[in-house]
């Protein structure tokens, strides 16, 4: 799967891994410049497994799943896709 880009919030406890995923979509709605982006969160806090996919729900987006980080640390990569 193609990312677009990863927020790295590894050593970060609910909600900030949340908060920074409601960021990053709020500034993709202020530029939009593709119709669709692919938002990986690393993070480590056991609570992002059930708080990302709510989030996901809640706004609109769609939970991909989940997959390892691309550095091969430590925590869990999350996949969300945002869509205009």
């Amino acid at each position: 799967m193609n990312v677009d880009f990863w927020l790295d919030e590894r050593g970060r406890r609910c909600p900030i891994p949340v908060i920074a995923l409601a960021r990053s979509q709020s500034q993709w709605l202020k530029d939009e410049q593709s119709p669709t982006q692919v938002v990986g969160v690393l993070a480590d806090d056991p609570a992002a497994q059930y708080d990302i996919p709510a989030w996901c729900r809640l706004k609109g987006a769609e939970f991909l799943g989940e997959t390892t980080p691309p550095d091969e640390g430590e925590g869990t990569g999350y996949l969300v896709r945002f869509s205009s």
